[in-house]
């Protein structure tokens, strides 16, 4: 006991931990911990049967599966394209390389209210892209069941033009956490798995990929939790259209306009409530894969 107290006790290498340490946990509390302390206490004052109505209404239970499953869905294209894209911009050297590599941050300088804007004009049924999307429109029916899918021509306006707007803003977080990685393995390493017999879906899967893949969820979390809280961007292009394409951001500003603060407390609690779940359950899933493949 006396030598664990005297280890405990012996001064670190690097001074300052005691003065450093609270001023983190002052600024987490300021800027974090306290706010989210108020939220909560604010979303308590509806009382439970309140509560229990906000978070069970029809409206808010569309707007939050929108929410959550468009910014599942674009953290998940988001992941494989931008590996993609971090691929092609490390091992190749191409014209208009360095200009692409530029034009991945835009969505870090660009305002949302500007993306959205763009977004809507190009997608909209009379725009650039809209207006060749439109034709394309079809559907499917499964023999003997009532299922069908299918894609009406249209973009903006819809759901998909929601995710659309989140992959556009998600994408960069992907890029720039894979990238560095990707520079720091070597090409030797995939020369070396081919001259000894592997495949290219071989050298992918069992070469490139596992120190790669805690970047990867990293830049997926990043993505994610971006989507879920992006308003900008997707209130242009969603149309906003109640149980259609109203995103739960945008059904807590319209309760704040009609002054039912504790209603956009509930639905604010909520978000974050599920949003913590989901991120600490990739975290969970990200620090295996540290713990198996090593840090790179």
């Amino acid at each position: 006991m006396a030598t664990a107290s005297l280890r405990w006790r012996e001064p670190s290498i690097l001074p300052g931990f005691g003065l450093a340490l609270g001023i983190t946990v002052t600024a987490l509390s300021l800027v974090v911990l306290i706010p989210l302390a108020g939220l909560f206490v604010k979303a308590a004052s509806a009382g439970p049967s309140d509560i229990w109505a906000v978070a069970t209404s029809p409206r808010t239970l569309a707007a939050l599966r929108l929410s959550f499953l468009g910014a599942l869905f674009a953290a998940l294209v988001n992941t494989v394209f931008g590996l993609i894209l971090a691929w092609v911009l490390v091992r190749y050297e191409f014209p208009g390389r360095r200009l692409i590599d530029a034009a991945v941050d835009l969505p870090f300088a660009l305002p949302t209210a500007v993306a959205g804007i763009s977004l809507a004009a190009i997608y909209a049924p009379n725009g650039w892209v809209g207006a060749w999307l439109a034709p394309l429109a079809f559907r499917l029916t499964i023999p003997f069941t009532d299922l069908s899918f299918g894609f009406d021509g249209k973009v903006a306006y819809t759901p998909l033009g929601v995710m659309v707007a989140l992959i556009f803003i998600g994408l960069p977080f992907v890029v720039r956490t894979v990238q560095p990685v990707l520079e720091e393995l070597q090409s030797d390493v995939e020369e070396a798995a081919a001259l000894l017999g592997a495949s290219r879906l071989r050298t992918v899967f069992r070469v490139v990929l596992p120190p790669v893949l805690p970047a990867l969820l990293t830049g997926f979390v990043l993505a994610f939790a971006r989507a879920i809280g992006e308003y900008g961007s997707v209130i242009f292009i969603a149309g906003n259209i109640p149980m259609v394409s109203e995103i739960a951001p945008l059904l807590i500003v319209i309760r704040l306009e009609q002054f039912d603060y504790a209603g956009a407390a509930v639905m604010a609690a909520m978000m974050l409530l599920i949003a913590f779940a989901l991120i600490l359950a990739v975290n969970l899933v990200q620090a295996r894969a540290r713990r198996r493949y090593g840090d790179v």
